[in-house]
């Protein structure tokens, strides 16, 4: 007569139940690491287990030890990558910072070369300002031979009205200053004349050239060569005749040695 197996919750598993929870619970110790700790205690659990049990749980842990190896082998990959990205971001982070270093340094090197050229260029507006502004004698290097108001039968006027500098014929003759041209041409008794209305508000006469380089309207600027000393006109000799005036004409002449010092020349 048989006998139906009895169910319910207190019905103690069979052997192969047990065996199979037995190989579960050893593969899932295996991929953390502790099979070797609990393999025995399971193993001595079912004191019934057979050859083909044992089998199956040295395949079952020989499977795992794989899973195991191949995850740790991911893992050293997977470390290994990571390592590789930090040193490509610390390689990365001192190139840009190598950049921004040289950045920096051109930019300051550009500022200080731009405030050079600015320091320049103020000194040379500087320097044109004065030289524009400056006097100059009227010939280079020269003396002079005859003074103001010097008497003489040779002058109409009974003295002389401006002053003679020593020049041989064919010297440079130079505008004392800034200014523009009023007169070019010939000048009677003065022969080929220049007369030049300064910029303030002065004027200079050049007399005896023998030849003009410059018109009426021109500006001119100190020691510009103006025209060539001569004899032309009432002369002796070769020489440069220099007036300074309060007004274009004869007879407006004021001290020339005068009007040069308190330009500055030496004379």
């Amino acid at each position: 007569m048989a006998f139906p197996r009895a169910t319910g919750k207190h019905r103690r598993p069979s052997r192969l139940t047990r065996k199979g929870a037995g190989v579960v619970g050893v593969a899932a110790l295996a991929t953390t690491g502790v099979v070797g700790t609990l393999a025995a205690p399971a193993l001595a659990a079912d004191s019934s287990s057979t050859t083909a049990d044992k089998s199956v749980l040295n395949e079952a842990v020989s499977v795992d030890g794989a899973v195991v190896q191949h995850i740790a082998a991911q893992a050293g990959a997977q470390e290994e990558a990571a390592d590789r990205a930090a040193a490509k971001a610390a390689a990365e982070k001192k190139a840009a910072a190598e950049a921004k270093r040289k950045a920096e340094a051109k930019r300051k090197a550009e500022a200080r070369a731009e405030k050079e050229r600015a320091v320049k260029a103020r000194a040379a507006r500087e320097a044109e300002r004065k030289r524009l502004n400056a006097y100059t004698a009227p010939v280079s290097g020269s003396y002079v031979s005859t003074g103001y108001q010097t008497g003489g039968a040779m002058w109409s006027s009974g003295s002389h009205s401006g002053i003679d500098f020593h020049a041989a014929s064919g010297t440079s003759v130079m505008s004392v200053g800034r200014g523009t041209v009023v007169e070019a041409g010939d000048g009677g008794a003065y022969g080929n004349q220049i007369v030049i209305k300064m910029n303030d508000g002065t004027y200079t006469q050049y007399g005896h050239l023998s030849s003009i380089g410059v018109s009426v309207g021109q500006s001119v600027t100190p020691g510009e060569q103006i025209g060539v000393s001569g004899a032309t006109g009432n002369v002796t000799g070769p020489h440069l005749h220099f007036e300074a005036r309060t007004g274009p004409d004869y007879g407006a002449d004021i001290d020339p040695v005068a009007y040069l010092r308190s330009h500055g020349v030496n004379v």
